[in-house]
């Protein structure tokens, strides 16, 4: 089974690449990517040698490449996405391109071709939640330009599912973390700041609430979609770890032995969602996935692993994860 995957050099995509070479003898991959400031290889050096792994350096955006590739593959798995909601506030053009230009050009071949598609979305589609978790059906409510050209590509595969019969698949994930993220998300940044003895910006009071999933349980989910989902459907995937900002940091703080006076309140950012939540019910019923990880371990095996791998992270510009891309 051949696996096109785009955008395999980002925090998800490369941990999904590993996850499913190093368990999947019958599996290759082309990893497309564009090495943009997400992008790292050395997430996947382990996989140099692979005779199973080929990486492709490239943009969704481009056509004939798109064209070339997806022909050559049985099915699509999407992570290609500019996905950073401060830098959409600051210049919402890359995210237009990418997010919906992009997926376009993907459902465009996929259409031509007849092959499957699995999109990867976010729980930011369905905007901010006062008390209410969204399952699949859950109106879409998006309100930064990141989320919203999130959405914009689900209604168009969708929309292509229903005029051509497209094979595609929606998944839906709240907020990831683990090994190889990107130090601008709050996690990595939190850490890597405590350790320099840095200060930490925490936007407006802290109390803005997210779901948490280790990225081994997100990519474990997409694994089952691939063998078990059913086409036209979607997923939403979450691990039921609601915990607001300023308790994030602070218990990393805490596990780090850093003090709270690290912390430091800034301007919040325009159109703030307070609290995302995602109904999980139809994937544990219907693929009898679950999540595995839990939390206070996975968060600890988190910090161990950015620490113990500065190799990783250490040429990433420290402005990356000491700014307010917004504000720039």
């Amino acid at each position: 089974m051949k696996l096109l995957v785009t955008g395999g050099l980002g925090f998800i995509g490369s941990n999904f690449i590993k996850n499913i070479l190093e368990n999947y003898a019958n599996y290759s991959i082309i990893n497309l990517d564009d090495e943009r400031y997400g992008s790292n290889h050395l997430s996947l050096t382990s996989l140099k040698n692979s005779n199973n792994y080929k990486f492709v350096k490239g943009n969704i955006c481009d056509i004939e490449l798109c064209r070339k590739l997806v022909s050559e593959s049985d099915i699509v798995i999407n992570f290609a996405a500019e996905s950073h909601v401060d830098r959409s506030i600051l210049d919402a053009k890359p995210f237009m391109d990418s997010n919906i230009i992009g997926v376009y050009n993907i459902l465009e071949q996929i259409k031509l071709h007849k092959k499957r598609l699995i999109q990867i979305s976010t729980d930011e589609v369905f905007g901010s939640l006062k008390n209410k978790s969204a399952d699949e059906k859950f109106k879409l409510n998006s309100s930064s330009p990141y989320a919203s050209s999130k959405a914009s590509a689900e209604l168009i595969v969708n929309s292509y599912v229903k005029t051509y019969e497209c094979d595609c698949i929606i998944t839906r994930c709240t907020n990831n973390y683990g090994p190889h993220q990107f130090p601008e998300k709050l996690i990595p940044k939190t850490l890597l700041l405590a350790e320099n003895n840095k200060k930490i910006p925490i936007y407006g009071t802290g109390k803005n609430i997210r779901d948490w999933i280790h990225v081994d349980d997100h990519c474990n989910a997409i694994i089952d979609v691939l063998h078990k989902g059913e086409s036209g459907e979607s997923y939403n995937i979450s691990a039921n770890n609601e915990i607001d900002n300023i308790t994030i940091v602070k218990k990393i703080l805490s596990l780090m032995d850093k003090s709270e006076d690290l912390i430091e309140f800034v301007e919040d950012r325009p159109g703030h969602d307070f609290r995302y939540s995602l109904d999980s019910s139809k994937i544990r019923t219907s693929l009898n996935w679950s999540s595995k990880i839990n939390f206070d371990k996975g968060i600890q095996k988190t910090i161990d692993w950015y620490l113990k791998n500065q190799e990783w992270w250490k040429n990433i510009e420290k402005n990356t994860f000491n700014a307010t891309p917004w504000k720039k």
